[in-house]
C-alpha cells in the first residue's frame, strides 16, 4: 500500500506542481456558467473581450518598459542607492522602490542580496514596502482603468509608505531592535556578489544579441503574467457586477469616515489576488458603491501584505522583523487612504 501511495505520488505531485491555477479557473469560469439559467456565460465572455481590448495599447506600453530595464541592465543601477546619509538613503530607497519593474516577490532575491552586503535595514525596508505597490507597468494600469489622478496618489501612497517604514525602522533600530534580521544569511553565490560589483548598463540593448533575447523572454513572460491575471480579473469584476448587490458594497465600505478604510485594509490581506488583478476589481467595486479612499487603502494595504508577499517575506526575515513589516502595511494603508480622502474633499 505505502509503495502505491508513492508511485502515486511519484506521478502526479510534479504535474500538480506544473498546472497554472489561474488558466484553469479562466479556462472553467465559462465552462461552469453555462449551466446558469441566464446569458452570464455569454456577458462575462463579452465583458472579459471588450476590457482586455481595451486596455491593450497600456499593457503593450507597460511590458515593453518593463523588457527595455531589464534588456538593458538599468535595475543594476538600484543597489547604489544604499549608500549615503541614512535619512536621505530612506527617501531616496522608497522613491526608487516605486518606480522599480520589481513586484512583491520578484524584490525577494534583491532584498537578500542587499542584507546580506550590509545594507542598511532601514533603506532597505523603505524599498521592501514601496517595491509591490507601484511599479512602471502599475503605473500605466492604473491609469487606464482607475484614472491618472487615482495612480499619482498611488504613487504617493507607496512613497510614503516606504518613508514611513524606513523611519520606523531606523527609531527602532536606535532602540537595538533588529540587529540580525535575516533568518538564513545568503552564500556569495546567491548573487550578493552582482550588488558588489559594477554591472554594465547598455541602454542599446538591441546592440547585443543576448540583450536582445533577455527583451523578448522578459517580454513575452511578462505578457502572459498580466494577461492571465486581468482575464480572470475581468471575469471576477463581472460576476461582481452581476451578483453582488450594490448596496452591500456601500453598506460596508461606502461610507465616510475610517471606518470604511480600515476595514478595506484589513480584508485586503485575504481578498487581494494580485497587484493588476485588483485594478478591475477595486474599479468594479467603486462602481457599485466602494469609497475611492477606501478603495485606495485596499490597494495599498494588498499590495504589501498579500499571501504571496507575507511568504516570501516571513521565509527571508525573522519574526520581529515580520510583524513590524505587517504593521507598517496596515497602518500605511489606512493613512494612505485617509490622505486620498484629504484630497478627494479638497478636489469638491
Amino acid at each position: 500500500m505505502n509503495q502505491l501511495v508513492a508511485t502515486i505520488q511519484t506521478f502526479t505531485l510534479p504535474r500538480l506542481k506544473k498546472i497554472n491555477w489561474v488558466w484553469m479557473l479562466i479556462i472553467a469560469l465559462p465552462i461552469f456558467l453555462l449551466a446558469a439559467p441566464d446569458d452570464q456565460a455569454k456577458d462575462t465572455a463579452l465583458f472579459t473581450l471588450n476590457n482586455f481590448i481595451e486596455i491593450l495599447p497600456f499593457l503593450a506600453l507597460a511590458v515593453g518598459s518593463v523588457a527595455y530595464i531589464k534588456a538593458s541592465g538599468g535595475e543594476t543601477v538600484i543597489g547604489g542607492i544604499f549608500k549615503g546619509n541614512l535619512a536621505i538613503m530612506i527617501a531616496i530607497a522608497a522613491t526608487f522602490g516605486a518606480l522599480s519593474p520589481f513586484c512583491s516577490c520578484g524584490v525577494i532575491p534583491l532584498i537578500a542580496a542587499l542584507l546580506a552586503v550590509g545594507a542598511p535595514l532601514a533603506a532597505v525596508m523603505a524599498f521592501w514596502l514601496s517595491s509591490p505597490i507601484m511599479d512602471p507597468s502599475m503605473f500605466l494600469m492604473t491609469v487606464s482603468i482607475l484614472g491618472l489622478p487615482f495612480a499619482i496618489g498611488k504613487t504617493l501612497a507607496a512613497i510614503g509608505v516606504g518613508i514611513l517604514g524606513g523611519s520606523s525602522i531606523y527609531a527602532l533600530q536606535r532602540f537595538g531592535f533588529f540587529d540580525d534580521p535575516l533568518k538564513v544569511q545568503p552564500s556569495s553565490g546567491c548573487g550578493t556578489s552582482s550588488l558588489a560589483e559594477t554591472a554594465k548598463v547598455n541602454w542599446k540593448f538591441w546592440q547585443e544579441r543576448d540583450r536582445r533575447l533577455t527583451f523578448k523572454s522578459e517580454a513575452v513572460g511578462n505578457f502572459l503574467f498580466l494577461a492571465k491575471w486581468l482575464t480572470l480579473a475581468f471575469m471576477l469584476e463581472s460576476l461582481m457586477l452581476a451578483y453582488v448587490p450594490a448596496e452591500m458594497i456601500a453598506n460596508l465600505v461606502g461610507g465616510q469616515g475610517v471606518t470604511p478604510i480600515i476595514i478595506s485594509a484589513v480584508v485586503a490581506v485575504p481578498a487581494y489576488l494580485n497587484g493588476f488583478a485588483a485594478l478591475p476589481l477595486v474599479n468594479g467595486l467603486i462602481e457599485q458603491g466602494m469609497n475611492p479612499a477606501a478603495g485606495m487603502a485596499f490597494m495599498i494595504g494588498g499590495g504589501i501584505s498579500c499571501i504571496p508577499a507575507t511568504v516570501a517575506v516571513y521565509a527571508l526575515v525573522k519574526k520581529p522583523v515580520f510583524i513590524s513589516y505587517l504593521a507598517i502595511a496596515l497602518s500605511g494603508a489606512v493613512l494612505s487612504g485617509l490622505g486620498y480622502a484629504t484630497y478627494l474633499n479638497f478636489l469638491t
